[in-house]
């Protein structure tokens, strides 16, 4: 699909936002931690009556706890689904309070042996005022801590579905690039050579055929994207015969590392066109992977014997902009696809640097942090 039809189609087509209630259903961590918190708050309403003279400690903390947690029940009872909405959210609250008041004045009475002096005329009117507030505080507290928690889920999915529509984005925009490009190399080689240019369209077709079904996966193992790797320097050696030799170094213990698809074919590309072509005798690309920072990341680098990024640059060009820095308008596509998608999957974390050999060539390195697929497929590794 075309860049500019895929843009058109995600604008036409927007990710459906999630439904919910104000206030989800409860999982159980945080049931008990609503429950804890209940339990803390109503220690504090026990402290608060012992220092005002009101009785034992104990006698105090005991009624407070059962009339708390027994009208927190309640109203956590009524609210599995989801908190309700209007006045039956209000109902549930002043259900749960004087069921609290109630069962819980009984457990109290049962714990200190007598009825307390405070249920006794007209006091108990205002232990039944103060439940409902105390009901009432923790319920608007829960709930709007529950409507906070749903917003953080709400945003990190938008982030993610905004993420995935970039990447198809950018993958979409780079498989025509990538198709292009060898469609021109052969267009060439047909008015100069028809019968190489016969075997790299049989090349190309069993590339194609490979290469097109996996790119559409967010990410593949390591080892697939060097037998991709491997389908098209062998397209490319075709075309370029004794000019380019090549290198692929996996080490066993990183083939089934986690990477996007179609990652150093740009590097590749750039590193052909614009390091090995220009030159008469034309060189050798390597490509090697490995594991650093102890274990924690991976690095994969695209290395070749051209003259460097720094040849023939204008003044003022930034030789990181890119290995084909001096091609016409729009050549470092790639580099800039290549580190968009990096942004886009590992923010920060994915680093794209080109640095020139002191010998001569350029190395293309890509570091990112290192992950493992879930895919047990595995290709064979090349090697040439």
């Amino acid at each position: 699909m075309p860049a500019r039809q895929a843009c058109r189609t995600m604008r036409a087509t927007p990710p459906p936002v999630p439904q919910s209630s104000p206030m989800p259903p409860t999982d159980l961590p945080t049931f008990l931690r609503r429950g804890l918190g209940t339990a803390v708050f109503c220690s504090f309403i026990a402290l608060a009556l012992t220092l005002s003279g009101q009785g034992a400690w104990d006698v105090q903390w005991a009624y407070s706890l059962a009339i708390g947690l027994t009208a927190w029940l309640v109203i956590e009872m009524g609210c599995t689904k989801g908190w309700p909405p209007g006045p039956r959210g209000v109902l549930l609250v002043l259900a749960g309070s004087v069921t609290g008041f109630v069962l819980g004045t009984a457990l109290g009475d049962a714990y200190s042996g007598t009825p307390h002096p405070l249920w006794q005329g007209r006091s108990w009117q205002a232990m039944l005022l103060l439940t409902l507030a105390t009901g009432t505080i923790l319920s608007y507290f829960f709930y709007t801590q529950a409507q906070a928690q749903q917003l953080q889920l709400h945003m990190a999915q938008a982030q993610r579905t905004a993420a995935e529509a970039r990447l198809k984005l950018l993958e979409a925009q780079l498989e025509p690039h990538m198709l292009f490009n060898t469609l021109a190399n052969l267009r060439a080689l047909i008015a100069t050579d028809p019968e190489r240019a016969g075997h790299m369209l049989d090349r190309l077709i069993d590339y194609l055929r490979a290469t097109l079904g996996a790119s559409r996966r967010e990410r593949h193992p390591l080892a697939d994207e060097f037998a991709r790797l491997d389908d098209y320097l062998a397209l490319m050696a075709v075309r370029m015969g004794a000019r380019l030799g090549y290198a692929l170094e996996l080490p066993a213990p990183l083939a089934q590392a986690s990477v996007p698809p179609l990652l150093l074919q740009p590097l590749v590309e750039n590193a052909i066109r614009h390091g090995l072509e220009p030159q008469l005798a034309g060189g050798r690309i390597t490509v090697r992977a490995q594991a650093t920072d102890q274990g924690r990341r991976l690095q994969l680098c695209v290395h070749d014997t051209g003259p460097g990024p720094s040849q023939g640059l204008d003044p003022g060009v930034d030789p990181g902009a890119g290995l084909d820095a001096t091609a016409t308008p729009g050549s470092g596509f790639g580099l800039q696809q290549v580190r968009e998608r990096l942004a886009t999957l590992y923010g920060p974390e994915g680093t794209l640097e080109l640095i020139a050999a002191s010998a001569g060539g350029t190395s293309a390195i890509v570091t990112f942090p290192l992950q493992y697929a879930t895919d047990t497929h595995t290709a064979t590794r090349p090697d040439r």
